[in-house]
């Protein structure tokens, strides 16, 4: 997929794990981290989302707000937050109707097998709604996080 770096935001209203509705309308004035993965409680999402609780107070020094989402239901949800102490909302994206709007759902493979489904992706929205940075495509769940703060801190004034 091609960046969608400097493009205005899709705006989406989905369920968070903590029973609250999040829109891309309501952050509006905050630096969104807004990442997709595949499943909860799967390997590569479990380092992911722990690299984003490492170092969550990190990322809230730059004043972003982190919001994970796929396709797995508010249950799943607070199950894996509890489990590893996710301090970020996680959000449900079931018909994956967000994840096609930011690219974040296609053909992809995967041990030499092509399906489709969700790409692994992230993308940071600032204040006015213009994406900041994208990530297409993340090839190492665990070192993203890093990358993720790295480029927070490069908006530092």
């Amino acid at each position: 997929m091609s960046t969608l770096e400097g493009k205005q935001a899709p705006d989406f209203t989905l369920a968070g794990s903590d029973g609250q509705t999040y829109s891309l309308r309501k952050l509006n004035g905050k630096v969104v981290v807004l990442y997709f993965y595949p499943k909860d409680d799967t390997p590569g999402c479990t380092k992911e989302a722990c690299g984003f609780r490492d170092r969550n107070a990190a990322i809230a020094d730059t004043g972003a707000v982190v919001l994970g989402v796929s396709r797995d239901g508010g249950d799943a949800h607070r199950t894996f937050q509890d489990k590893y102490k996710l301090p970020f909302v996680l959000l449900t994206d079931a018909d994956a109707a967000v994840h096609r709007a930011y690219g974040a759902w296609g053909k992809k493979i995967s041990y030499g097998k092509e399906s489709e489904g969700v790409i692994r992706s992230t993308v940071i929205i600032g204040p006015t709604g213009q994406v900041l940075k994208h990530w297409p495509t993340i090839k190492n769940a665990e070192e993203h996080p890093a990358e993720v703060l790295a480029f927070l801190q490069t908006l530092l004034p």
